[in-house]
């Protein structure tokens, strides 16, 4: 499907024409880049400086030399030789489906894309090398210069570098190719949310270099890693680095520094922990993100700048035995949003740093202390914000099709350069494999490889729908829910993923219409309603046992207009200073959610049912259902998703019907605790408490009105209920909980 381009007057952006390279491309097509739509920082973008900031902020040298800016590409077909002349220029990094490249062309898998750039740089003196960096390209690149392959790299989303010190000419001026192919939805290579054809929530693919290209010149002997554990209870960190180049002996030196002072020192060998002891250490926060700077040196000379955070991330009960996140040993109510990472005009790449720490401080604004990146690794420099700013960060694996043994052999691969490239950041607190069942496989294997190579996190097997009973939380998902699981006594339960209300603002959508939201508002006026009834929800969720819960989304991304800021980022949809007073009220103690009338997640009861039309005031006290069939809660099908099925209901309609012993007087504020799929009549007394068309997609709680109060009594109460089967799921359960 494709889509009309439309000018937003006022905005576009005239990128220059110039490059260094030799031959001179073609001209560039009559038909230049149109914006569907853009952001203010689009205007920053100069091809003289795009993302001019040193890429790796977690292993720093002063001497590089950025490889950004105005490239000459190509497309051929897909195995051809390297062409002769080039169409046109790129702006790297920005993929060449993006408007910021400068070319806004789609790819197919039956394609090559190439690059080509000259570069300024002499041989090094004996005893240095010269490496180039690729922060990302999506998703296979081979690499020449002057003509020689120097390397090659699949994986869309990790760095990586090759020494190209015996490729250069003894000109200055060098000849650096790339040869990039990407088959998007046609592979089975992980590649999050990118398709051919964009929809719903599918959106535009990304293909090529993405993320800042690089040149260092080291020493023969470097440091090539370095990874960095912190020890919050041995009061310790323990760091590893590791060398290319070195000699056997080589040993390391590691400093910490608070600020300007000192705070230990310790030496070592190198791929070797060095334990570095960090007295009276100041804990990583969101409230108090502090960093400790840290220099690494090498026996032989070389040195890198680094930082580290000192936080522990773990689980464990709460005085009420109720399983929570804990942050520094302490229980912490994680909220953030869903972060898509996406940009109308850049796509993956943000179009300046500026842009890409304003996503995370407009969040941190908000109220929010979390953030999930969903099926996306960004660049380390959005780590690096989240680390300084203090955000707590789920970092979801790109999802494929895993289900070829070349499919499942690039996820293996993907996935363990995911955690080597992020392990170092201490905003990352949980590892996601997997999300909503998209190519899981082995589920099990992946959380207990993670567990043991990076015990500083923790894991969630799968975000949604197909959990596997391993790793530290159970996750559900529920729109617009919010919406809980059974409670776990040795797994937090975590909501993954709510709310998705959709407001499109006129001006600032990616179409101008057929947009798309899992619920749809007009005003600012009924989407802040909406919002706070979820924010009312989540409270009685959190009380009940949700250790955290993750808003959908953001920003709207293309088709999908459910952000809480717009997709150029212009328009916030509530007010900022609003939603950071509703949020403040989530991390404060909760009320406690009491069982009054249990429901099958914590203790099966016995209901009378039938399958057949009942008579007339079947809802009544005293009717007679002595015919009726007996079972246990709660009912549907077995594979039912979050429900404990006691007794098995496939047909498409059901009636129920229990007593239940009150003492009314002494209820607060009762609820009813409800799990219904699909549309449902509740009946109290004879009088009809509730009708709700759809799913909850868990347990919901839901306030008795003081008409339905009144219809309570002390002793004896009738619960009537009616639910019917439409499709997908299929279950019921219904309780009654006082909220204290």
């Amino acid at each position: 499907m494709s889509y009309p381009w439309r000018r937003i007057i006022g905005l576009a952006v005239a990128l220059p024409v110039a490059t260094a390279s030799q031959p001179r491309p073609a001209a560039q097509p009559a038909s230049a880049a149109q914006p569907r739509l853009l952001t203010k920082w689009a205007a920053d973008v100069k091809p003289d400086a795009v993302l001019p900031e040193y890429p790796r902020p977690h292993m720093r040298r002063e001497s590089w030399q950025n490889l950004n800016g105005h490239w000459d590409y190509a497309l051929t077909a897909r195995g051809a030789a390297r062409p002769d002349t080039y169409e046109g220029r790129i702006l790297v990094p920005f993929a060449i489906e993006s408007f910021l490249s400068g070319v806004q062309r789609p790819m197919t898998p039956g394609q090559h894309l190439w690059y080509r750039r000259t570069f300024e740089m002499a041989r090094p003196a004996t005893g240095r090398r010269v490496l180039l960096h690729f922060g990302a390209v999506d998703w296979e690149a081979v690499v020449w210069v002057n003509g020689r392959q120097v390397g090659e790299h699949r994986g869309g989303y990790d760095p990586f570098a090759f020494d190209v010190t015996d490729a250069l000419a003894d000109g200055a001026r060098q000849e650096l190719v790339v040869r990039v192919w990407d088959p998007t939805d046609k592979g089975p290579q992980p590649r999050g949310k990118q398709v051919l054809e964009p929809r719903t929530i599918w959106y535009t693919a990304v293909t090529g270099i993405w993320q800042t290209v690089w040149l260092e010149t080291v020493p023969a002997a470097h440091i090539s890693a370095l990874r960095i554990d912190p020890d919050l209870d041995a009061g310790v960190v323990r760091v590893r680095v590791s060398g290319a180049g070195t000699p056997a002996d080589t040993t390391a030196r590691v400093e910490a520094l608070e600020g300007t002072s000192a705070v230990g020192s310790a030496s070592g060998p190198l791929d070797k922990p060095i334990e570095l002891r960090v007295p009276n250490a100041r804990q990583w926060s969101p409230g108090d993100p502090f960093l400790y700077d840290l220099t690494v040196r090498l026996s032989t000379g070389d040195s890198v700048r680094s930082y580290f955070g000192m936080r522990k991330i773990s689980i464990g009960r709460d005085a009420n035995g109720i399983t929570r996140l804990l942050l520094n040993g302490t229980a912490l109510f994680q909220f953030g949003q869903l972060d898509q990472g996406w940009w109308p005009d850049g796509l993956y790449t943000a179009p300046t740093s500026e842009a890409l720490r304003f996503d995370i401080e407009a969040q941190k604004k908000m109220g929010y202390n979390a953030i999930r990146k969903h099926v996306k690794i960004e660049p380390a420099r959005w780590y690096y914000e989240c680390d300084r700013l203090g955000m707590l960060v789920w970092q979801d694996m790109p999802s494929g099709d895993n289900n070829t043994p070349e499919g499942i052999a690039g996820f293996q691969r993907e996935l363990a350069a995911m955690v080597s490239a992020l392990r170092h950041h201490p905003s990352i607190v949980m590892w996601v494999p997997f999300n909503e069942g998209w190519g899981q496989h082995e589920t099990a294997k992946y959380v207990s490889w993670l567990a043991g190579e990076d015990p500083t996190r923790l894991v969630n097997n799968a975000s949604g729908w197909t959990d596997q009973n391993v790793g530290h939380v159970i996750d559900l998902h529920a729109y617009p829910g919010p919406a809980g699981a059974p409670l776990e006594p040795d797994r937090a339960m975590v909501i993954g993923e709510f709310g998705g209300l959709g407001l499109p603002l006129e001006g600032h959508t990616w179409l101008p219409k057929g947009n798309w939201g899992y619920r749809s508002y007009t005003s600012a006026d009924a989407l802040g309603a909406a919002y706070r009834d979820l924010l009312a929800q989540l409270r009685l969720q959190i009380g009940f046992g949700a250790a955290a819960a993750i808003y959908t989304q953001t920003t709207d991304v293309e088709i999908e207009v459910n952000g809480l800021m717009t997709y150029d980022r212009a328009m916030t949809k509530l007010p900022v200073a609003e939603l950071a007073k509703w949020h403040a009220a989530l991390y404060t103690p909760p009320s406690r959610v009491v069982t009054v009338a249990p429901t099958a997640d914590s203790q099966a009861v016995s209901w009378r049912y039938t399958t057949s039309q009942p008579a007339e005031g079947w809802t009544a006290p005293a009717f007679d259902a002595s015919a009726w069939k007996e079972g246990p809660s709660g009912f549907g099908q077995a594979q039912t998703r979050w429900g404990r099925v006691g007794t098995e209901w496939k047909t498409t309609d059901l009636w129920l019907r229990r007593t239940v012993d009150l003492a009314p007087a002494q209820l607060t504020s009762p609820h009813l605790k409800i799990f219904h799929d699909d549309g449902v009549e509740v009946y109290l007394n004879g009088d009809l408490l509730l009708e709700r068309p759809g799913a909850t997609g868990g347990y919901i709680f839901l306030p008795l009105d003081d008409a339905a109060r009144k219809s309570l009594r002390a002793g004896a109460n009738t619960l009537a209920v009616h639910v019917r089967q439409e499709r997908g799921g299929q279950y019921i359960d219904v309780g009654i909980v006082d909220v204290k």
